[in-house]
């Protein structure tokens, strides 16, 4: 997408934007002011990641075209929906800030996102790891990585691969970001992760709803696991099973998420579990 030039004046007007609508969404996440985040935020222009106006809108007042084509706008804690396939937006900043500062990526670390989207997200991160490390992201929809390749161009650690985040193969990674519901912990992703590498992805079946569960990897078999929150995302492909998906809505309705504190990959569940699958089980 090619952006029409911009001012200096009004440049920096957008400069001050951003940095106070980076600073209300890291408050959001209960980030310290300051942070890295709050800098990626900052500095990554929101509105070339979502196309040209009239912008379709996702607030708590519902759903809206915006009657303004000023940029400023975009600069909330709002979704904005990237066209396409229902569902699909450029995501909550304040939820994705949330989430990255529990990634807790670090310069020179090598991450996967799956689900990138148009990218602005695999941005954030690309900024979070910096010029030595690298960001492998993943988008299946052909339109969105297209769009994703061209507005990374200027991350040279950035690169969007058109396919499929859920299969093989994945490089070996220090951590995996998913930006779409799975009804199970895919082993593609367990296998990715280095040790000590962090994985976190919404758990949660065909309808979307659900939890990010973040996992570490201590040993090729335990993981430690927690839930960080409830969400709602567009289904993984390749990443549901109608099975899978019942198992999850049962233990969702039991309760009691906040217990999980590992993931183990055997099938001998123990008394613990509060969810097992093909070859793992949460407890």
């Amino acid at each position: 997408m090619e952006m029409a030039q911009i001012e200096p004046a009004e440049a920096g007007r957008l400069r001050a934007v951003r940095a106070a609508y980076a600073r209300q969404v890291a408050a959001a996440a209960g980030i310290a002011p300051g942070g890295e985040i709050e800098a990626a935020l900052a500095a990554i222009p929101r509105e070339k990641f979502v196309g040209p106006p009239p912008w379709r809108i996702v607030s708590p007042r519902g759903r809206h075209e915006s009657s303004s084509a000023d940029p400023a706008m975009l600069y909330q804690d709002i979704l904005v929906s990237l066209g396409g396939e229902p569902g699909l937006n450029n995501g909550q900043p304040s939820l994705h800030a949330l989430c990255l500062e529990t990634l807790n990526p670090k310069k020179g670390e090598r991450a996967v996102h799956v689900g990138a989207g148009t990218g602005y997200y695999t941005a954030v991160l690309a900024l979070l790891v910096g010029e030595m490390g690298r960001v492998d992201a993943h988008e299946i929809e052909p339109d969105l990585a297209g769009r994703a390749r061209e507005n990374l161009a200027g991350f040279k650690q950035a690169v969007v691969h058109g396919r499929s985040g859920a299969e093989d193969p994945l490089p070996g990674c220090d951590l995996i970001y998913v930006n779409a519901a799975a009804a199970e912990p895919l082993a593609v992703w367990l296998n990715a992760i280095r040790p000590k590498g962090r994985l976190l992805f919404p758990l949660a079946g065909d309808d979307g709803t659900g939890e990010m569960l973040l996992v570490t990897r201590r040993t090729d078999v335990e993981y430690a696991a927690r839930f960080l929150c409830a969400v709602q995302f567009v289904p993984c492909f390749g990443a549901q099973d109608a099975e899978a998906a019942r198992a999850l809505h049962a233990a969702f309705r039991r309760g009691h998420l906040r217990q999980v504190t590992r993931l183990v990959r055997n099938s001998r569940p123990e008394g613990s579990c509060w969810l097992a699958g093909r070859g793992w089980w949460l407890g």
